[in-house]
């Protein structure tokens, strides 16, 4: 546990407490003993099957379907088999601005790659449909 209080101290983070460095801790040594450190290995588990690889995100300490949601929004910039992928806050930042709500609809609007900037722009979007009027 002390490792994971220094790093997020040192990492300016100050709005933990024991519980957050524990989780942090269990969460770590998960990912070390089961995977060898390595998210990828996860992936390969899963199969690359997106349903799978959000239940085994769950596994860690803390993390839930939010959590696993938000991950792979974010990890399809690296990861094209997550493509598209999207999200409670993803489809309300779509509908908000008028645009197609599947991810088959979203996808096709931009290049590969750019699906995650367009996720999460949406993602701003949904949070602050003022951005919209700017």
């Amino acid at each position: 546990m002390a490792g994971a209080s220094r790093c997020a101290g040192r990492g300016g983070y100050r709005r933990y407490d024991e519980s957050t460095a524990t989780r942090l801790d269990e969460a770590g040594a998960l990912l070390i003993d089961r995977w060898n450190g390595d998210l990828r290995r996860l992936r390969e588990e899963a199969e690359a099957d997106i349903a799978r690889i959000s239940k085994l995100l769950q596994e860690f300490p803390g993390i839930g379907p939010t959590g696993a949601g938000i991950f792979l929004r974010e990890a399809q910039k690296v990861w094209p088999e997550a493509r598209p992928y999207t999200d409670k806050l993803t489809i309300r930042g779509a509908r908000a601005s008028g645009l197609p709500e599947s991810p088959e609809g979203l996808a096709d609007l931009v290049a590969g790659n750019d699906f995650a900037n367009l996720a999460a722009a949406l993602v701003k979007v949904a949070r602050d449909p003022a951005l919209l009027e700017e």
